[in-house]
């Protein structure tokens, strides 16, 4: 009688932790996060070329106002563009070193 005992408890202890983890969740966050304020000012000519051919290219319209680059620890530049439209709106894109824009 005591060994039924027991084995009831033990079941019944099992059951309700089973029940206990089926209510938990997981949660995974990433956030990626873009400083402006780690770049780094350079002249709009220091550029590179395939920088400024796509700007020519693609943004024609716009004047180019600023440029500055970040490089993380691979050594890989990412280039901010700061452009102005003819009502003065301004617009950051950033480019690859290639001049491949990144959206």
């Amino acid at each position: 009688m005591k060994k039924i005992f027991v084995a009831i408890a033990l079941i019944a202890g099992l059951g309700t932790s089973s029940v206990a983890f089926a209510n938990a969740k997981t949660t995974n966050e990433i956030s990626i996060q873009l400083n402006v304020a780690d770049y780094t000012p350079i002249e709009v000519k220091d550029l590179p070329q395939a920088i400024q051919d796509a700007l020519t290219k693609n943004f024609s319209e716009y004047t180019v106002k600023s440029a500055a680059y970040q490089e993380d620890e691979d050594g890989v530049k990412i280039y901010q563009v700061t452009v102005v439209d003819e009502e003065g709106t301004e617009a950051n894109i950033f480019f690859t070193e290639k001049g491949e824009i990144i959206e």
